[in-house]
């Protein structure tokens, strides 16, 4: 017998099945979180909010309108779906399997969706424990860090079952610019791993490329605007080149937590046996970017570690 939250009937439980999504609990208000959960507002949703920081939880109500609570649980009673973006694999059982999780507080034929960047074997334990409570379950990574976040412009990369997805979806929709079903439970997670493998390289890349046009004498604006029209232009070379040239490093996806992705990465590329050699030596060097004390500094920060063998 599923294990169904207080309050929770038969009878509440097909009308969370069958009826549009129409009220959802955000569990985790950071960077990305916050401005994720305010799409959501904007967009007519019911929106309950929990964060650790109450007092974020509570600017955040305020400023849209939601209401927040005092933990996972309570703010996932309820919600049709309960959406988590927290930072890592133990935060994320905190707030969903943990006392007073979310999971304690959903109604059977809910949905839960886990926005975090995690492990593929977290994805397969929350499914798990989603389906001894009838509870549907989506790993659901994003792409496109905090101003693609507070733009509406995500890319949201799925695991999980067609038909839990296709009562996501529109939901997703309100704060993303592509929500794609990659595969079954993890794939979604497994999807966000290869794009961190690839923005690893490409950093290191254009990190080098500046640092070289640099040392060369070069104009580093004038490269940019040549080879940007070509081959080598990028996400990364279009949004991120000036504030390197000018050694800025407060823009985006902090170091710290590109380090926890890409351990994440090498330990899943240990099981499968697949070869990362470039990604392993970038981990090494955001690893000497952290001792140089830019744990908090975006990832384009591979040029301050170059430029600092220089001094």
């Amino acid at each position: 017998m599923p294990r169904w939250a207080p309050g929770c009937h038969q009878e509440k439980r097909e009308q969370h099945m069958q009826e549009q999504i129409s009220t959802v609990a955000f569990i985790g208000l950071g960077v990305m979180g916050y401005p994720m959960a305010g799409h959501l507002a904007r967009a007519g949703l019911t929106v309950r909010v929990y964060n650790r920081s109450v007092d974020k939880a509570k600017a955040w109500a305020e400023q849209f309108g939601g209401s927040y609570h005092a933990t996972p649980a309570e703010a996932a009673q309820g919600a049709d779906l309960v959406l988590v973006c927290v930072g890592n694999d133990d935060d994320v059982r905190q707030v969903t399997t943990g006392e007073q999780g979310a999971l304690s507080g959903m109604c059977a034929g809910s949905l839960l969706v886990d926005h975090t960047t995690a492990s593929a074997d977290l994805a397969q334990e929350l499914d798990a424990a989603c389906r001894t409570s009838d509870i549907g379950f989506i790993d659901a990574p994003v792409s496109g860090g905090q101003q693609g976040a507070e733009n509406g412009a995500l890319t949201v990369m799925c695991g999980g079952s067609e038909a839990d997805f296709v009562r996501a979806e529109t939901t997703l929709a309100h704060y993303a610019r592509a929500v794609t079903l990659m595969g079954p439970t993890g794939s979604g997670q497994l999807t966000k791993m290869v794009n961190q493998i690839c923005i690893a390289g490409l950093v290191q890349g254009l990190a080098e490329g500046l640092h070289f046009a640099e040392r060369a004498g070069l104009d580093q604006q004038r490269v940019i605007d040549v080879i940007s029209k070509g081959a080598a232009g990028s996400w990364q070379m279009e949004n991120r080149h000036k504030t390197m040239i000018a050694d800025e490093y407060e823009h985006g996806f902090a170091v710290d937590w590109m380090r926890k992705d890409l351990g994440i990465c090498l330990e899943q590329a240990r099981r499968l046996q697949a070869r990362l050699p470039v990604t392993a030596l970038v981990d090494q060097f955001y690893g000497d970017v952290q001792v140089m004390g830019g744990g908090r500094w975006d990832t384009s920060s591979l040029l301050r570690r170059l430029r600092g063998h220089d001094d």
